[in-house]
């Protein structure tokens, strides 16, 4: 059953898909997945070329887009768009607090959850493909962990594409997470440099709210303990375009004067709420990791360990000294699963599966180092949230795969310069450029 309706300049029609949830098990337990086709109203009743969008995460449905914002407008001047939910988001078979103790104990539910990596959703887009186009191949757009996607899709079924578009997401074929992290956390520490640079005042004002909650019990409006850690994590809005202005602004008016004294101000704590809450995208927290996690190797709370090793982010040690409190970024830590509540209930879960040992590979090198599928990438030089030199090794190793590499956006090039990034990608895929 399908559902249309318009919005300005575009039709939308809702579908949803019955996919397994073990594709090596076809006949057995099933799940549902939503996706919603976007078409220009111009167009809507011709026979135009299937796209289909990978949202970055993982964990985050596709973008709830209004009439033609952001890349949308430059993909419906030539195709039909499909803005999947891929597994456990969205309006997809749900995966969180609420929902995970129906597969039963922490147990039941890892081995669940290791059903929702790159070769899974790949193989979903698959299925859907073929019920959609008649088994015609089809545009994929990835976009961060979407671009992790589209390289296992290269990997293991490039016949289902006739273009691939990767936007911020050429990872590591072969790195472990303790590799990705090791190169993030000196990428993350110049992004708060940076940020510090351009705001220089903000540098007293975060050492005041850091000492405040090393001194002090603070619980956000939702329940979530609001410790210094958690403070720190807000830097993850420095890899985006805009991310440094709105940590600026949110420090700003941090505190407020009260009859007990100076406190955080309930306008900072909801906004801060609202940025470190896991209740809408929990599958980011639990399977974050695994996205890294292709052999015997567990992944052990990489991002914790790693930690360890760059001291600079201590922020009681900078508070002893004259030291800024240095922001942290895109990165998963135990201590989340005690402070979000709707992390709380998952945390033996996220301990099973950051032990785990029997992890897939998600990439095929040698199939890769044979492609032929046209292939272009964006890759946003000093990317926060995926390693350039990564990437331009990744980039080497796929045939025919053209980059673009600019320092001109930051993570977010495809949402805040979305048509002539998505323009700037066809073009080198189809040789224009």
């Amino acid at each position: 059953m399908t559902d249309s309706y318009r919005q300005p300049g575009v039709v939308l029609t809702d579908r949803r898909f019955t996919v397994p949830l073990d594709h090596d098990a076809p006949a057995g337990e099933t799940i549902e997945l939503y996706a919603r086709e976007v078409v220009a109203r111009d167009r809507a009743g011709r026979d135009l070329p299937w796209l289909v969008y990978l949202q970055g995460g993982p964990g985050f449905g596709a973008n709830r887009f209004i009439g033609k914002q952001a890349w949308l407008a430059r993909a419906l001047d030539d195709h039909r768009v499909l803005l999947l939910d891929q597994r456990g988001t969205g309006h997809s078979t749900p995966a969180g607090r609420q929902t995970l103790p129906l597969r039963g104990g922490p147990a039941d539910q890892a081995d669940y959850l290791t059903h929702f990596r790159a070769d899974s959703i790949v193989r979903d887009c698959e299925l859907i493909r073929r019920e959609l186009t008649g088994g015609a191949p089809w545009t994929v757009l990835g976009q961060s962990f979407g671009g992790f996607c589209t390289v296992t899709y290269l990997s293991l079924a490039p016949e289902g594409l006739s273009t691939a578009l990767i936007t911020g997401g050429l990872p590591s074929l072969t790195a472990h997470a303790d590799d990705v992290y090791r190169a993030a956390y000196p990428r993350i520490e110049r992004k708060a440099v940076a940020h510090y640079a351009r705001y220089p005042r903000d540098v007293e004002r975060a050492r005041r709210i850091a000492d405040h909650l090393l001194t002090h019990d603070v619980t956000l409006p939702g329940g979530y303990r609001l410790t210094v850690e958690a403070f720190q994590s807000l830097g993850i809005l420095l890899g985006t375009g805009d991310g440094t202005h709105r940590l600026h602004h949110l420090l700003q008016d941090a505190f407020v004067r009260t009859p007990s004294g100076a406190a955080l101000s309930d306008a900072f704590l909801e906004q801060v709420q609202a940025q470190l809450s896991y209740a809408s995208h929990p599958l980011y927290a639990l399977v974050h990791e695994s996205i890294y996690a292709q052999d015997a190797r567990p992944t052990a709370w990489a991002a914790e360990r790693v930690r360890a090793a760059f001291p600079r982010f201590d922020a009681a040690k900078a508070l002893a000294g004259d030291e800024p409190v240095l922001f942290t970024g895109e990165t998963i830590h135990p201590w989340m699963f005690d402070c979000d509540p709707a992390l709380r209930p998952l945390r033996e879960t996220a301990e099973l599966l950051a032990a785990r040992t029997d992890w897939r590979p998600l990439y095929d090198p040698a199939r890769l180092a044979a492609n032929e599928v046209p292939v272009a990438a964006a890759v946003y030089h000093d990317d926060m949230y995926v390693d350039t030199a990564h990437s331009l090794t990744t980039a080497r190793a796929i045939r025919g795969l053209r980059t673009w590499v600019t320092d001109e956006f930051e993570h977010d090039g495809v949402r805040v310069g979305g048509p002539r990034v998505l323009g700037r990608l066809l073009d080198l895929a189809h040789d224009e450029v």
